[in-house]
């Protein structure tokens, strides 16, 4: 059998649906970031851009107390974690970034895994294998990592509409009070920026006696007084039973996490095989991590500087009647509505004025509803901002893109399906 072929001919079905990714050679300048060189494949020789679409939403990734506690747990420490947990026993950065997690979100414990989609994937499948014939109620936009913890569960699911409280009601009220139940959502919704009413989730949940599991990755660090997320801000974080978040974005290193009551911890991490398989995080990312958490949680400066450009930049886009998708977080989707425009407007901000912003196409939005998301940081300066509205109403003059408000998007394809009731588990 001639196996390369069907690899190629998988790839070539993406490339003729638009929906191929590129990967652009990015050498990120820590002094001077957003600006990074950017390595064409045509070999013209490193040209520097200015990165736009960055999930260091605060810039953590090179501020000088992360990188210094870096450094000094690597030169102490050494360079990996040696192995599992169970092998090597935990790295004592670490026990200090668990400490600093829970002490984040209020809880008895935290645990900490090898990445946000990890974490994602292991809590929640463990969670709701350990219950009792238990129903997991996820929100219909959730994450791929989410989605794929609810499938490896092997329990049944329902999905309840997106932010659609009434809706959550309908299916907790018909599945009755004594079954066990997961309701799974995130905080905020990173391709529209919208977010959702965690304390009517929450009080839901209580009423009809349901767990609650929140997903804070694109909020920890940025909102709350001391960091918290939503939850945290909206004064819910004991209402809600686990909280996982990551340490990728706003805390600008690597990893993922959750945060709950002691048993629930020592559950997961005691039956949890992509824990307790995986080998931890080595000490100097975990000494990073935690440098990054205990920053934000005595210092507003980083949350006060981004939330002021973030709001820049949306004056600026809509002044200039660049069709940017409303919404109250730091989330700026500029609507395309294509995705080989979208594509070719990305290409064209990159080559021509030497802006990077990665095209966001189906599957991680419906057809129809194509996108550029940007991510404003505390160091986009005002003239940055400029230069990227003139660069995006010379692309839409380019290519012929509608100016004003977001047009109804006629979505080819829903993504994921419109709502489903309780279906067995996949």
């Amino acid at each position: 059998m001639e196996y390369r072929r069907y690899f190629g001919q998988a790839i070539d079905r993406l490339k003729a649906e638009r929906r191929y990714r590129v990967f652009a050679d990015l050498e990120r300048d820590a002094s001077r970031f957003p600006m990074a060189l950017w390595h064409s494949e045509n070999g013209d020789g490193p040209r520097e851009v200015v990165i736009w679409c960055s999930n260091d939403y605060l810039g953590m990734g090179r501020h000088p107390k992360v990188i210094e506690a870096m450094r000094a747990a690597a030169e102490k420490y050494g360079a990996g974690a040696g192995g599992t947990r169970n092998i090597s026993g935990t790295n004592h950065p670490l026990v200090q970034l668990e400490a600093e997690l829970a002490d984040l979100h209020g809880k008895e414990s935290a645990l900490a895994f090898t990445s946000g989609w990890v974490s994602n994937l292991a809590a929640i499948s463990t969670i709701a294998e350990l219950l009792p014939n238990c129903l997991i109620i996820s929100d219909a936009l959730n994450h791929n990592s989410m989605i794929e913890g609810v499938r490896r569960s092997g329990c049944e699911k329902t999905i309840f509409r997106h932010n659609d409280t009434a809706d959550l009601e309908e299916i907790l009220k018909s599945v009755g009070h004594d079954r066990a139940k997961l309701v799974v959502f995130e905080s905020l919704y990173s391709m529209d920026g919208d977010i959702a009413p965690i304390g009517e989730i929450a009080a839901l949940a209580k009423k009809y006696n349901a767990m609650t599991y929140v997903d804070e990755v694109h909020a920890v660090g940025l909102y709350g007084p001391r960091g918290g997320g939503i939850c945290e801000r909206d004064n819910v974080m004991s209402q809600i039973d686990v909280i996982e978040g990551t340490l990728a974005k706003g805390f600008g290193t690597l990893g993922g996490y959750i945060a709950a009551d002691n048993v629930i911890i020592d559950a997961v991490r005691s039956y949890a095989p992509s824990f307790i398989f995986t080998t931890a995080l080595p000490p100097a990312v975990a000494a990073a991590a935690a440098a990054a958490v205990h920053q934000l949680k005595i210092s507003q400066d980083e949350r006060a500087l981004q939330q002021q450009q973030v709001a820049r930049t949306k004056a600026a886009l809509a002044a200039a009647d660049i069709p940017v998708m409303a919404n109250t977080s730091h989330i700026v989707p500029v609507f395309v509505g294509d995705a080989e425009l979208c594509k070719s407007a990305s290409d064209i901000l990159l080559e021509k004025h030497g802006i990077y912003i990665q095209p966001i196409n189906y599957p991680t939005v419906a057809r129809g509803t194509e996108r550029l998301r940007i991510t404003p940081t505390p160091y986009h300066t005002d003239a940055h901002i400029a230069s990227l509205v003139e660069a995006l109403r010379d692309v839409w003059r380019r290519l012929g893109l509608p100016f004003g408000a977001v047009p109804q998007p006629t979505i080819v394809e829903q993504m994921p399906k419109p709502h489903l009731k309780i279906v067995a588990a996949e």
